[in-house]
């Protein structure tokens, strides 16, 4: 009886115990989060005193730099202290984004980069409460390419981006489920990523890259435009189309003579002019 007893009590014991493996996961340090096998990183800025965000600003690094470097290069924390946004800086594995060019180490290593930033975008409009359609993504060279296939391959999570000097890799496949506003901003002078397109040289080594025209000329088709408008600006011109599906807009400025460097005043401020963009095309 007393053996019966017995082993009847470590049965129950057995039973309700809870196995060591199923222990809550620690969580993510601050500006980190572990995807695929990965700890990524990020730095975010919030205003001071904000309670309410209105929004959520990606901004992407180019090849061999930093989420730090670009936020001291585009300036986007007074941009977003001014829009009252939440910006986010992420760091992409060695210095650089799996674009789909091919060229650079995670796209070799197969990392899941707009899974990362789906991930992201969905940890941070979370935590600070970002109302739907309130999400814009911005970038540098590769971080603008890296713009380009989130929202090629994820529409339904950004409302807009705004790509500079970066345009799409040739064999990347790009089908949008909906549309997306796209302001694209490209030097004619631009020496890593060629206005004309073709063979470009970038972190990791060469790949092959469609036309700054072509990307956009993508976009118009993608998002269901009506003929575009071009326009004179200062040092350079403004092709537009407005009325595009679901109220999307394509803008793409053209700077005469600007190299492979973020425009800023007085010849364009990128910062400024996706920030008015971005204002204007939220859900």
């Amino acid at each position: 009886m007393r053996r019966r007893l017995t082993a009847l009590v470590a049965a129950l014991l057995m039973l309700f115990a809870v196995p060591a493996t199923q222990a809550p996961a620690a969580p993510d340090p601050p500006g980190a989060l572990m995807f695929g096998g990965l700890q990524r990183t990020y730095v975010v800025h919030v205003p001071a005193g904000l309670q309410h965000p209105n929004g959520l600003v990606l901004n992407l690094h180019g090849g061999s730099q930093t989420g730090r470097k670009q936020s001291a290069e585009t300036n986007y924390d007074a941009i977003a202290d001014q829009y009252g946004w939440v910006v986010a800086y992420p760091n992409g594995i060695d210095f650089s984004w799996a674009d789909g060019r091919g060229a650079a180490a995670p796209d070799r290593q197969g990392v899941d980069d707009v899974g990362f930033l789906a991930t992201l975008i969905g940890r941070l409009t979370h935590d600070y409460g970002i109302p739907p359609g309130r999400v814009f993504v911005t970038g540098m060279s590769a971080g603008g390419f890296m713009a380009n296939r989130l929202a090629c391959a994820r529409p339904d999570l950004v409302a807009a981006i705004a790509p500079v000097s970066s345009t799409l890799g040739v064999n990347v496949h790009c089908n949008p489920s909906k549309p997306v506003s796209v302001l694209a901003i490209h030097g004619t002078a631009d020496k890593v990523v060629p206005y004309k397109g073709g063979r470009m040289i970038g972190r990791g080594g060469a790949s092959t890259v469609v036309s700054a025209p072509t990307m956009v000329d993508r976009w118009l088709a993608f998002d269901r435009c009506p003929p575009a408008t071009t326009t004179s600006i200062d040092g350079g011109k403004r092709l537009a189309a407005f009325g595009c599906g679901d109220g999307a807009e394509v803008v793409f400025v053209t700077i005469d003579g600007w190299g492979h460097t973020w425009p800023s005043s007085p010849v364009f401020d990128a910062s400024r002019a996706s920030a008015e963009f971005f204002a204007a095309h939220g859900g």
